[in-house]
């Protein structure tokens, strides 16, 4: 049998990292200019297979650039990671960290605006028509 998506296991700790990140940087704890005064969103973690990254996928909230947070974060992802470990002592390896810009949003935002332009607008007016 073989798996597409991610296992159960990795999904639960994704998620358990997802917290004790989030609540790293709510603390302010990393001291950088960038991310003290940037907001930031983390929708999701992926985890490797065996749990040794995570890749966080971030949303920066009204900041300017947000390829310099994701770079800001990389600077800081061991700091980061030692910070966590704390809340993460029960796992067996303290995973890697990697920063990625979260494009779903971005992408959902394309789609609605797809979905809500007059051409895809007036081919659904005819299929409501054809269906009477």
């Amino acid at each position: 049998m073989t798996s597409s998506g991610p296992s159960q296991r990795q999904l639960r700790v994704g998620e358990q990292v997802r917290h004790a990140l989030s609540d790293v940087l709510q603390r302010g704890e990393v001291r950088d200019d960038l991310l003290e005064t940037t907001v930031l969103s983390i929708s999701e973690v992926r985890m490797s297979p065996d749990l040794k990254i995570a890749t966080a996928f971030i949303s920066p909230l009204g900041a300017a650039d947000d390829q310099a947070v994701i770079k800001a974060l990389a600077r800081n992802a061991k700091f980061i990671r030692g910070r966590v470990s704390t809340a993460l002592r029960q796992f067996k390896y303290m995973p890697e960290f990697r920063f990625r810009l979260d494009t779903s949003f971005d992408n959902m935002s394309k789609i609605d605006d797809i979905l809500r332009s007059p051409e895809v607008a007036r081919d659904l007016g005819h299929d409501e028509e054809d269906g009477e």
